[in-house]
């Protein structure tokens, strides 16, 4: 029970890594809010786990003020937050992405880091403690070609995460952030191109361990660098990606 008595958001915690690190989280004894587009989805998340749900955009400000005043009537303050949301664009040359592709990147993987943090870090900051953990991507550490924008949102996030610790620490607020090789998530096809034993068969080349990251590997690294455990980290980008980036 390592985040026992802890509240926690899951932004995209619907499916994926999110629903993982959700998971986690509640066996671990948080109490977590599920902030999903998906309303459905994050719904069935939230009674599994005993937990709430709130169907978020986190890319618009209304709606994300919308999600922590939500938590903060469920639980009253808020311990930790888990930046997962995110998408991609479909591999293509980087002058052939489309301007609104390339919008939805920044705007889901860059802006809601932002508008979480105006929304969230002032609580954090009078409590004097929280926790904020960032998912990033091994892409933000080892690009690969035609995921250009998808590759410089997660290099932003891991900068993003280490300037907001340097500036939070002071105040008791940790930042970390997870880069994890593609896992078992929707968005695994949209990496590769197409979902075929072939493809899979080229991506697993490239992971020394020889399998996609989990939902399980992601909310196992996500409780440590949560929890109380991990009270002497901050700003570090946790490679969960069985070896990608040697």
């Amino acid at each position: 029970m390592r985040l026992e008595g802890k509240s926690a958001i899951v932004t995209g915690g619907a499916s994926g890594f999110g629903a993982g690190i959700a998971r986690k989280f509640a066996q671990e004894g948080a109490r977590v809010l599920i902030a999903d587009l998906n309303r459905e989805a994050a719904g069935q998340i939230a009674a599994e786990i005993g937990g709430t749900a709130c169907e978020t955009d986190v890319s618009e400000a209304v709606s994300v003020a919308k999600m922590a005043h939500m938590a903060e009537n469920a639980f009253g303050q808020i311990d930790i937050l888990v930046n997962n949301a995110g998408v991609t664009h479909m591999p293509a040359p980087l002058e052939e992405v489309s301007e609104g592709d390339f919008d939805r990147v920044v705007a889901v993987n860059m802006k809601s880091v932002y508008l979480t943090a105006r929304t969230l870090v002032p609580q954090m900051k009078a409590q004097g403690f929280g926790a904020i953990l960032n998912i990033a991507s091994t892409a933000g550490l080892s690009p690969r070609p035609k995921l250009n924008w998808y590759n410089a949102s997660k290099g932003w996030m891991i900068t993003a995460t280490k300037t907001m610790a340097v500036e939070l620490a002071p105040d008791g607020v940790r930042v970390n952030a997870l880069c994890p090789v593609a896992g078992e998530t929707p968005l695994l096809k949209s990496f590769m191109g197409e979902d075929t034993p072939e493809m899979r068969a080229k991506f697993l080349s490239t992971i020394p361990i020889g399998r996609f990251s989990t939902p399980q590997d992601m909310g196992n690294a996500a409780c440590f660098l949560c929890s109380d455990e991990a009270s002497m980290i901050t700003g570090a980008a946790l490679e969960v990606d069985g070896g990608r980036c040697i």
